[in-house]
């Protein structure tokens, strides 16, 4: 029995494998490793497709949230609200500077953050709102941006999605190479449209420095490595076509009833699909039967943020957030990627209706 796997990255760059060791060979006859051409041509062309005015190339992620919020001057005794439902990172990045995470609940029917919910949770020390553009479905944030606070986009599972990046005070991404945008490595990046924020971001990420003579802040060193920037720029131009193809997955899954037996995501046209969750009480037995078919499978966050032992000095206690302990204990994604064949799809849904069956059955 053939293996399906969760997510294919080789299958999405085979097209442009060539183009890929052409990019290599560039970078090793050239001698610059580090801020180099690739890495200045990328930092201008993926502000111009998030359509912002600039971005900075920093190491991954989880420094592209650090750096936003240290940018922004949250630190000590300072609160932001985000999501409990996301990975660590995105509390790990506030608690690193010091300030507190608050969370608020999810909005069940997009697994989001709940705008009414962040509302509640504001007090005088929150400085913040960071929601999470989760499995790559855009976030409430005409709602959020109406609190009247910094919004922190992490957009780490969404580039690609339209308007990301663009109403937010600073955005942050990952490119983790099962990324919607992904480099054969780590990296990440964070844009703004606001020019004075950005170049704190930039200085940050260099030690604090403009010159690596005088050092103005305690920085970081923090930067997108070139070969990664100039095999970004590669997979920069495929984007679009990928978005859509996961989207065409996506809509494939509900044409074979997978709807008729799970919970699907809610499919609306800014859903970029980095990954593609379900939901179902019988979670474990479904994710027992894809496993024992060799179908690859995840669940997510089964243990929330605001529950995870790093976390327990916050003293959140199980029950506080409804929502987000229900949908930890029933989803699970099913394999997603651009261009993953249909058969495989029928497959994904034969197995998965078994399971169900069985559970009818008994």
């Amino acid at each position: 029995m053939q293996q399906i796997p969760l997510v294919d990255v080789k299958a999405q760059f085979a097209s442009v494998r060539s183009e890929l060791e052409a990019r290599f060979a560039d970078v090793l006859d050239s001698g610059r490793y580090i801020r180099g051409p690739h890495f200045q041509a990328f930092q201008e062309e993926a502000a111009a497709y998030l359509g912002v005015k600039g971005s900075v190339g920093v190491a991954n992620g989880t420094d592209a949230l650090v750096l936003a919020l240290d940018a922004l001057e949250i630190g000590p005794g300072d609160e932001v609200i985000c999501p409990a439902f996301t990975f660590y990172a995105t509390a790990e990045a506030i608690a690193r500077r010091g300030a507190t995470p608050v969370f608020a609940d999810i909005d069940p029917a997009t697994l989001n953050v709940d705008a009414d919910d962040a509302a509640a949770k504001v007090t005088a020390r929150t400085k913040a709102i960071m929601p999470v553009h989760l499995f790559g479905r855009p976030a409430p944030l005409d709602d959020l941006l109406g609190l009247g606070l910094p919004v922190i986009e992490d957009a780490a599972q969404a580039f690609g999605a339209p308007g990301i990046a663009q109403r937010g005070r600073i955005s942050t991404f990952s490119f983790f190479p099962t990324k919607n945008l992904f480099c054969l490595g780590d990296g990440g990046l964070v844009a703004s449209n606001d020019e004075e924020l950005l170049e704190r971001v930039r200085v940050l990420a260099f030690h604090g420095s403009r010159d690596k003579i005088d050092f103005d802040f305690v920085g970081y060193n923090s930067r997108l490595d070139e070969l990664q920037a100039a095999f970004l720029r590669v997979f920069l131009t495929q984007l679009d076509g990928w978005t859509q193809g996961r989207r065409d997955a996506a809509a494939r899954y509900a044409e074979l009833g997978l709807g008729d037996l799970v919970e699907l995501p809610q499919d609306e046209p800014g859903h970029v699909y980095h990954l593609f969750v379900c939901r179902s009480p019988e979670r474990d037995r479904i994710v027992a039967a894809l496993k024992e078919a060799k179908i690859g499978t995840a669940t997510y966050y089964v243990t929330p943020l605001h529950l995870q032992p790093a976390l327990r000095f916050l003293g959140n206690e199980p029950g506080s957030l409804p929502e987000t302990e229900r949908v930890a204990t029933e989803n699970f994604s099913v394999p997603l990627w651009p261009g993953i064949p249909a058969e495989a799809q029928e497959r994904v849904v034969d197995v998965v209706r078994s399971a169900v069956g069985a559970v009818a059955r008994v």
